[in-house]
């Protein structure tokens, strides 16, 4: 009986008891660690309907003609104005479309003297944000008569910003068809002035459009 339970006083912690030197918690506890790691990570790619940051449209001097930010990553004029200089610096004399700057994606493209740019997150789908670049720039050539340039664009600011209201809302993606865009505009045109001839002639194209499809 002694011997019995001598063996039982040196063979560590009774049988259904964890050790007491801990080592299963500490391998818990890493565990857990792990998970926790990983479930953040997964977090912060996960993919999210807010795509776009900001749709931005600077003349050849960089100077802003349009700008709309969808979060509060530059939350006042001042951080908006030095993060579109940075921009511009950045992409104006390069032949690129896609850029990363201050952590950002940003895709660009210009025409004549107008600097086209669509931001989004680091690990956003450079393909989605280009979706977006390439639709608005064809929906304003449309509108344009193709004369895509900054006084054009000037005297057409209504439409820029029908357009870009029917392309992203808040920074999530509604439309990437400028087929689409122009006829969208082209309906709530209707109960906004647009002046311009050029717009005016978007309308009226657009109308008949509908006229037609509705009489076959």
């Amino acid at each position: 009986m002694n011997s019995h339970n001598g063996a039982r006083a040196g063979s560590g912690a009774p049988i259904g008891r964890r050790p007491a030197n801990g080592a299963r918690p500490l391998t818990l506890l890493l565990h857990v660690g792990s998970i926790v790691e990983a479930k953040m990570e997964a977090l912060i790619l996960e993919p999210s309907l807010y795509t776009v940051k900001a749709v931005l449209i600077l003349d050849n001097d960089g100077d802003r003609l349009f700008a709309k930010y969808y979060d509060d990553t530059y939350p006042t004029v001042k951080e908006q104005k030095a993060f579109e200089k940075n921009i511009f610096n950045k992409t104006h004399r390069t032949d690129s479309e896609i850029a990363l700057l201050e952590g950002l994606t940003v895709v660009y493209k210009s025409s004549i003297d107008l600097y086209f740019y669509v931001i989004g997150s680091s690990y956003e789908n450079e393909l989605m944000l280009m979706a977006v670049l390439n639709c608005l720039f064809d929906s304003l050539s449309q509108m344009l008569r193709k004369n895509v340039e900054k006084r054009a664009l000037l005297e057409n600011m209504e439409g820029l910003f029908l357009a870009v209201d029917e392309i992203v809302d808040g920074g999530v993606i509604l439309e990437s068809d400028p087929q689409q865009v122009v006829h969208r505009v082209a309906v709530r045109g209707e109960d906004v002035p647009l002046t311009e001839q050029t717009v005016s002639q978007v309308l009226q194209s657009a109308k008949e459009q509908i006229k037609w499809s509705l009489l076959r």
